[in-house]
């Protein structure tokens, strides 16, 4: 069977909201030997090696969808993420600062900011609380030239702060390891087990090589906590504390900012689990707790409120509630025309349509998709949207108009290379065909999707479009025959 692009795309993400990385990663690569670089391919598979913990590939995925498009904000974001999981605190922050600024309205680039911010800190301490003196004159070639050699002469032996790293003192290293500390000790106290470290498992694998794995593993955590929240920042925090630095009890805006990306991560995922009720119900709670915030704590506080709107619209048109569904989309729609949202503003419009044509307003639904037509960014959008628009004219009994429209659609399915959305798009024209008496087309463009149908592959849809293609050569031969006898 022949596979495209779309799909495998769409499998990939599904495997991968799943866990099942490995599985969407074959999927992506699939994707990208049929369409090379595409930018997008390029960031789903750099998350998907993100996820597995490849950070090299990650990375060089995300620069890969920077060469074709340098403004990529995914590209960009997804670049620092992986930088940042790398401990690259400094290059983290430069791209979210550059991502920001492409994109102020994106608030994951203000969060991205904000905890590559608190890393530095952490790890050099805070920068105002350092004082330089400068005493004598200085010679900074001279400087510079002594450090050199110094460093030369050094390069070979370990210093006295590298030997303190590798062996930390058993407080500090229950600070930094917490309840892996236990399972460290356990291993270390088999390490003296000589008879069990010559053993092997059923697979050949020397018990040794094992618990040595497992030590390494918990030195690389212990390393990677330090550096995060090492101890003299920790002991920082503490003297800031004795100060009174922190008597106001108020959430940091980093804090704030990484509650509302955890809850609007699960609101989503609720309703895509099929708990809409739920889902409805933790966005109208976040809704009351953003709306006493002030905007210095949450910057794109009306973005915000429009995305939550959307949310609890979504749900209750899953919970089949249309008119309530309808007035929260308005409202969405409202907070992002008063904010000048132009992506708000195609998504309030989107979600209106659809819930008009499930209410049978189909001349409504009609109207708020022509709106949003200029607003579409892709021809895939595009061609849903023609779509979509064509077949409210079907049902208006408006042929004329669905034609039109289907051939639009089929237009941008073209454009985009993609075979699914060719077979909807000239069904629709087939149908108009059919409803303008127009049996000799209709018949051609049946044909047409029939092959179409057996691309995808879809087989319920091959057997749907053959007993259409039935009924309008009945039809055509019927008509033929009147026309003899007239």
């Amino acid at each position: 069977p022949v596979v495209t692009f779309g799909n495998l795309m769409t499998e990939g993400i599904t495997l991968s909201r799943r866990g099942q990385h490995d599985k969407a990663l074959g999927c992506f690569n699939d994707a990208l030997k049929l369409r090379a670089g595409d930018k997008h391919c390029l960031i789903t598979r750099s998350k998907c090696f993100l996820k597995l913990g490849d950070t090299e590939n990650s990375l060089k995925d995300a620069e890969a969808s920077l060469q074709v498009d340098k403004t990529f904000s995914e590209g960009l974001y997804q670049k620092a993420e992986t930088l940042y999981t790398m401990g690259d605190f400094e290059f983290a922050l430069v791209f979210y600062h550059r991502g920001r600024r492409l994109r102020p309205d994106l608030h994951k680039f203000q969060l991205g900011i904000n905890k590559a911010e608190e890393a530095i800190v952490n790890c050099i301490g805070n920068p105002s609380s350092v004082k330089l003196e400068s005493k004598e004159e200085l010679c900074f070639v001279s400087r510079q030239a002594e450090s050199k050699k110094d460093n030369q002469k050094q390069q070979n032996k370990p210093t006295k702060d590298q030997k303190q790293t590798k062996k930390q003192s058993p407080k500090t290293e229950r600070q930094l390891l917490g309840a892996l500390y236990a399972d460290k000790a356990f291993l270390e106290k088999l390490l003296k087990d000589e008879d069990l470290m010559q053993s092997s498992t059923r697979q050949g694998i020397k018990v040794m090589d094992l618990v040595l794995s497992g030590i390494s593993y918990l030195n690389h955590r212990r390393d990677f906590w330090q550096q995060q929240k090492p101890m003299y920042a920790r002991v920082y925090e503490r003297k800031v504390l004795r100060q009174g630095r922190m008597q106001d009890k108020k959430e940091k805006p980093s804090d704030i900012g990484r509650s509302i990306a955890k809850n609007m991560e699960d609101i989503e995922l609720l309703l895509a689990r099929g708990s809409a009720e739920e889902s409805c119900r933790k966005a109208e709670r976040m809704l009351k707790r953003i709306q006493v915030w002030s905007e210095d704590d949450v910057p794109n506080k009306n973005e915000l409120i429009g995305n939550l709107h959307s949310c609890i619209g979504n749900a209750q048109l899953a919970m089949g509630q249309m008119e309530a569904a309808l007035r929260s989309h308005k409202m969405d729609l409202d907070c992002a025309r008063q904010n000048a949202l132009t992506d708000a503003v195609s998504r309030a419009l989107d979600n209106i349509g659809h819930v008009y044509a499930r209410i049978g307003k189909f001349q409504q639904a009609i109207n708020t998709w022509e709106e949003k037509i200029p607003l579409a960014q892709s021809s895939l959008e595009k061609a849903w949207l023609f779509h979509e628009i064509g077949r409210c004219y079907l049902e208006l009994d408006k042929a004329e108009e669905a034609q039109d429209y289907g051939q639009k659609s089929l237009q941008s399915a073209d454009e985009e290379g993609d075979v699914e959305w060719q077979l909807h798009a000239t069904v629709l024209v087939a149908q108009a065909q059919v409803k303008l008496k127009d049996y000799p087309s209709a018949i051609m463009s049946f044909e047409r999707a029939l092959e179409k149908a057996k691309l995808v592959p879809s087989e319920a849809a091959q057997n749907g479009i053959i007993a259409a293609l039935d009924n309008v050569s009945k039809s055509f031969i019927e008509e033929l025959n009147k026309s003899s006898k007239d």
